[in-house]
């Protein structure tokens, strides 16, 4: 599988695009503020074809590029219905004091074409298979998308703000609630191998299983669901 990442904009946010390798179609992850021009760069350099935005969650800094890459690219958005009245309206997914501060310079609205995700589904897009998972907590419609495992190739894990190297996603904004984070951690993230990579929203590349030994947020999820804190070994 092929992933090419930048961080995009004013927030570092992270923008991937997925395919099955380089020169074929491929899935565009989370198009953030001023994340329009890096994204059209990788598709030229590695002579990608898009065929569809996925996006983990509302927020600004995940979707502000949204509308111009799905118009450039002629591809539909796909976004969790709870999540869905942010692309337009993000001032009310922030909070009117920040919304201000942030919306002056920004552009925002739908994509021509919105889908919507459902939790478990599975998503046959650009030869790939990518898992959903609806993970409330950072906001009411926080989903993930996960690759099946191989033998030759890790699972590959897109967790947006659920998951970061360390730490989780922010609750104190609007539809935000830290009790159901820690229980998307414990459904979501605990049952993975520890060999799945987790490609987060912002930072830094890490694994499951470093999570599973270092991050106390896992562990705490870990100690309140019963599921084991330490690492596993790989299937």
């Amino acid at each position: 599988m092929f992933v090419a990442g930048f961080p995009a904009g004013a927030w570092g946010t992270n923008c991937y695009l997925v395919a099955p390798a380089a020169g074929e179609e491929c899935v565009i992850v989370d198009p953030g503020h001023e994340a329009a021009r890096g994204v059209e760069d990788l598709i030229r350099e590695h002579r990608l074809k898009p065929v569809a935005v996925l996006l983990t969650h509302g927020h600004i800094d995940h979707v502000a590029s949204v509308v111009p890459v799905c118009g450039a690219q002629g591809v539909p958005a796909w976004i969790h219905p709870a999540d869905r009245y942010m692309m337009a309206d993000p001032e009310k997914a922030l909070g009117r004091s920040l919304g201000q501060q942030l919306m002056g310079s920004i552009t925002v609205g739908e994509p021509d074409d919105v889908r919507e995700l459902t939790d478990g589904s599975v998503l046959d897009l650009a030869g790939l298979q990518l898992t959903v998972d609806h993970a409330p907590g950072h906001t009411e419609g926080s989903v993930t998308f996960r690759t099946p495992a191989s033998q030759d190739i890790p699972p590959v894990f897109f967790s947006g703000d659920l998951l970061f190297a360390g730490s989780i996603g922010r609750t104190d904004l609007p539809g935000g609630d830290s009790a159901a984070i820690m229980r998307s951690l414990a459904r979501v993230c605990l049952p993975l191998d520890d060999a799945t990579v987790v490609l987060s929203g912002h930072g830094s590349q890490t694994t499951i299983g470093r999570e599973r030994a270092t991050n106390p947020y896992l562990q705490q999820a870990a100690g309140a669901s019963g599921a084991p804190a330490f690492p596993r070994r790989g299937m």
